[in-house]
Formats: structure tokens, C-alpha cells, sequence
């Protein structure tokens, strides 16, 4: 794989977490709104994606890509309420369960999921069969999720 885009991939997840973050403190200052607060976010992103794509091809491209939405099955359309769900919860959550609960447990959902979209080439996406060695590398990292929201609460019953 190439390392450039292994960095990228890392990188995105640091934009995550400084999304979380950013979004629940603007909930915040919205009187702890956070469908407001999603909503300024999806907009903000919104324009931002609107002015890269008529950069990348001016409006006749997007006109050409946008004429093709008609012909698509509904499903191919759930990517944006998935997304939604995703920066809501996230605002939602952050302020309740703390950034590194939310993190690692959307961590955790991303890497089972995405193992078994993967392995069984679910959503048309290519098949890459899990080895054996990535399920210990995912039941490792599963562990790390028990350990990071649990294990306060283990080491006090263990202690007592």
C-alpha cells in the first residue's frame, strides 16, 4: 500500500476526532442543540464540497454528474443520511460519553463493519477475504475499546 495514503487515511482520523469535538462545542453555544448544530456542520460541508466540485470541473461537470442522479437506485443515496447519523451522534455523544468513548467505540463499529463489508464484498465493494491474523488484529483493538471505556471501572471493582 502506498504510505501517502495510509498518512491520509490517519490524518482523517484526526479530523474526526477534532470534528467531534468542534461540533459538540458548537452545540454548546447553540443551547446544546445538536440537530442544529449537525445541521450548520452538513451546510458548512456542503458549501465547501460545492465550491471544490466547480473548482475540479466547472459547472458543466457537475451539471453532467448531477443528471445522472435521476437514474440511481434509492439505496446509492443512503451514503448522505449515513453521514448525517454519523456527525449528529457524534455531537450528540461527545459531551455524554466523553471524545475518547466516542472515538474509540465508532473505531470499534468502523473495524468490525468494515471487516465484513471486506470479506464478503458487501455494497459492491471489491471482496478482500479477512485473514486470520486481521481477526486477532481486530480482537486486539476490540480489547482496547473494553480496556479504554471499562477499564476505570474494572480496576475500582477489582480494588475494593
Amino acid at each position: 500500500m502506498n504510505l501517502i495514503l495510509l498518512a491520509l487515511a490517519f490524518c482523517i482520523g484526526i479530523a474526526m476526532s477534532a470534528q467531534a469535538a468542534v461540533n459538540s462545542q458548537l452545540a454548546h453555544s447553540m443551547g446544546a442543540n445538536s440537530v442544529a448544530a449537525a445541521l450548520v456542520s452538513f451546510g458548512c460541508g456542503t458549501a465547501v464540497l460545492l465550491l471544490a466540485a466547480l473548482l475540479k470541473g466547472g459547472p458543466a461537470t457537475l451539471g453532467a454528474s448531477l443528471a445522472a442522479l435521476p437514474s440511481q437506485p434509492l439505496w446509492k443515496f443512503a451514503g448522505g443520511f449515513l453521514g448525517a447519523a454519523f456527525v449528529f451522534g457524534s455531537v450528540f455523544l461527545a459531551p455524554r460519553i466523553g471524545l475518547l468513548s466516542l472515538v474509540v467505540l465508532v473505531i470499534a463499529g468502523q473495524l468490525l463493519s468494515s471487516m465484513t463489508i471486506d470479506h464478503f464484498g458487501l455494497i459492491n465493494m471489491a471482496t478482500r477475504k479477512v485473514s486470520t491474523v486481521r481477526i486477532v488484529g481486530a480482537l486486539v483493538v476490540v480489547a482496547g475499546v473494553a480496556i479504554t471505556v471499562f477499564g476505570d471501572r474494572i480496576v475500582a471493582t477489582m480494588s475494593r
